[in-house]
């Protein structure tokens, strides 16, 4: 199935049955700038599980690669995906770990089939995660798009 790429608010997808909207996290527990500032506008769960998730991660899979599953609606779940380690902050890189992003769709994959649900997304890891398009569109192409999962990506505005 064909990668979409539209324009539109990825918080707010215009299609009908299940949808899983995912996205990427950083590792340190910080929520509070891009895209999950729409998520938590829209819906408080994604945010709350999340600090909970990370608060308890000594008891749990959180960390690079892990993806929590949040229902907020009856057809709607927000993937948190963590796939950042730390945040932008002077020369040390990009935060974007593409191996943990690669791993995080992988388990988005299972809960799309498990679903029945489409996929929907900003162009996850290229805003603050300072990740390039170009290396994460062959993960989301391989991962959910070559199992036939309906995946569409939003550009805002």
């Amino acid at each position: 199935m064909p990668l979409r790429i539209v324009k539109g608010d990825a918080t707010s997808p215009q299609t009908k049955g299940p949808k899983v909207i995912a996205h990427v996290c950083n590792d340190l527990g910080g929520w509070g700038k891009g895209f999950v500032l729409a998520v938590s506008r829209r819906w408080p769960e994604p945010e709350k599980a999340y600090r909970q998730w990370h608060r308890e991660r000594a008891g749990n899979d959180f960390g690079l690669g892990a993806t929590q599953l949040v229902q907020v609606r009856p057809d709607v779940w927000v993937a948190n995906m963590v796939g950042q380690h730390g945040m932008r902050t002077g020369s040390n890189g990009p935060p974007i770990r593409y191996d943990a992003v690669e791993r995080c769709l992988t388990a988005v994959a299972g809960h799309a089939d498990r679903l029945a649900a489409t996929v929907h997304m900003p162009r996850i890891g290229c805003g603050l995660a300072g990740g390039r398009w170009s290396r994460i569109e062959p993960l989301i192409v391989a991962e959910l798009c070559a199992r036939d999962i309906g995946t569409t990506v939003y550009d805002f505005g």
